[in-house]
């Protein structure tokens, strides 16, 4: 896919068909319009339509808003991609409304994105190009070429992490992260630390450690620091890299364990956010500390009542094995905050429970934190981006069901009540004092990965919190 700007008008380029995206049918000529009325083109929004006589692909986009704009572009390239059309052309003002350029082509990409690794035939991918006329916009060509710029990239970030999410516990497994990770750091401005297991029972992190010591394949901590001589702000990301999770003893049941690929998303997505920061040379110290592991069962295995002592000396109880994320992000948040000076903001992301879905729905992200003033920040880039999120709120008797009488505390509590706060709260006990304002947890288990196609989301992998924490960082820029 080729996306070329271009200052002619948009009838002087040569171009398979033109693509209209449509809130009204009224401006149109006669013909068009009789031959619309007739299918009810404008009773719903997304109705694609293709007029062979005039080469024309029309799309209903009856809100002309961002989330809208991208749906209705990913529904144009789920045409193109069934049919033999090698260049489309877009103007970018239509219906007359201006169409914002990231939102088109975030549209195109989220419908471009296919992942075909495991189809032993796989279907021929035309090379094809789109042609964006800027022509009747008020705005110049170089703000159209840095908004191009910025966009691809960091859509190009999110397939990379997208296909991190897909790939098959078979093939993708801690050392696989430890070496993409690597080949990240090939970057100049970035750096990659890989600790194995040896480093992990040396330094106490006794949580991490017992989580992937039943697996044949060692469990790795990654450690990626990009840094920009301009830095406005140092950001710590943690995140959750189970390549795969059983659930180790306390083994997933009724088919649970299907998609458990998909624990990897939150490492995968910090993956991602590294790769688009540092293309985009963004004006910050950024961190990504990575737990990699895999949650196996077998003789080796760590059991409900053991007690682990984590990394910050704290002493855990526990109760369930497949409550293993949060073991594995509090050793890795407690070496963030030993390892890395005057952290401005620390946030760590994880498929961590089921029970954030049962909250929002399968297409919103749980926040959960102690600042309101954090919050409101991250809600500000959700609705900018189009990463939706939640807040849960904290409250001292959901923490008291984390009690343990044989140690500090438990690592899942027994009733299920209020899941996804609780663990949350466990988390918030391996956070510094000093951190409680400037750390917030995303739980992504719902949006991270969907069995259905949804929105301009495509089916497995989606890439959330990209986007929602470039925007965030975007905003602290100003």
């Amino acid at each position: 896919m080729n996306i070329k700007l271009s200052n002619k008008k948009n009838k002087q380029l040569e171009s398979s068909i033109e693509v209209l995206v449509l809130k009204t049918i009224e401006h149109l000529d006669k013909d068009e319009k009789e031959i619309l009325d007739n299918i009810f083109f404008t009773k719903k929004s997304f109705n694609v339509y293709f007029n062979s006589l005039n080469n024309k692909l029309y799309v209903s986009c009856l809100k002309l808003k961002s989330e809208n704009i991208k749906t209705a572009f990913f529904k144009v390239m789920e045409f193109i991609k069934k049919s033999k059309i090698n260049s489309i052309k877009i103007d970018i003002v239509q219906n007359n409304k201006e169409l914002d350029i990231s939102n088109i082509v975030e549209g195109l990409y989220f419908g471009n994105y296919e992942f075909n690794k495991y189809k032993s035939e796989k279907p021929k991918k035309e090379n094809f190009d789109i042609f964006i006329s800027i022509e009747k916009s008020e705005k110049d060509k170089n703000y159209f070429e840095k908004e191009l710029f910025k966009t691809m990239n960091i859509c190009k970030s999110i397939d990379f992490t997208k296909d991190i999410v897909n790939t098959t516990p078979q093939d993708y497994y801690p050392l696989i992260m430890a070496n993409d990770a690597l080949k990240l750091a090939q970057n100049q401005n970035i750096e990659c630390k890989i600790f194995s297991e040896d480093y992990l029972k040396q330094n106490s992190m006794n949580a991490m450690y017992n989580v992937g010591k039943a697996s044949i394949h060692e469990s790795k901590l990654i450690h990626l620091i990009y840094k920009n001589a301009k830095a406005k702000a140092k950001i710590v990301f943690v995140g959750k890299g189970v390549t795969y999770d059983t659930g180790g003893n306390s083994l997933k049941r009724d088919g649970s364990m299907v998609s458990m690929k998909c624990d990897k998303a939150g490492a995968a997505t910090i993956l991602g956010l590294i790769q688009a920061v540092s293309i985009l040379d963004l004006p910050f110290e950024v961190h990504g500390i990575i737990g990699a592991v895999e949650n196996m069962i077998g003789g080796n295995a760590y059991k409900p009542d053991d007690v682990l002592k984590a990394m910050n000396g704290k002493t855990i109880e526990v109760t369930n094995t497949d409550a293993e994320g949060r073991l594995v992000l509090a050793d890795c948040l407690t070496y963030a905050q030993k390892n890395v000076e005057n952290i401005d903001y620390i946030f760590d992301l994880a498929t961590l429970t089921g029970a954030s879905i049962t909250a929002f729905g399968g297409y919103t992200t749980a926040v959960m934190g102690y600042s309101e003033k954090l919050k409101k920040k991250i809600l500000k880039a959700s609705k900018k981006s189009g990463d939706l999120v939640g807040f849960l709120p904290f409250n001292d008797y959901l923490e008291k069901l984390l009690e343990s009488q044989i140690a500090d505390f438990k690592n899942s509590n027994s009733n299920k009540n209020g899941a996804a706060i609780t663990a949350s709260l466990f988390l918030s006990k391996f956070i510094e004092e000093k951190n409680k304002k400037k750390w917030l947890h995303f739980d992504i288990a719902g949006p991270s990965y969907r069995q259905e196609t949804w929105g301009y989301y495509s089916y497995g992998a989606t890439g959330v919190a990209i986007r929602l924490l470039l925007k965030f960082m975007e905003d602290l820029k100003k």
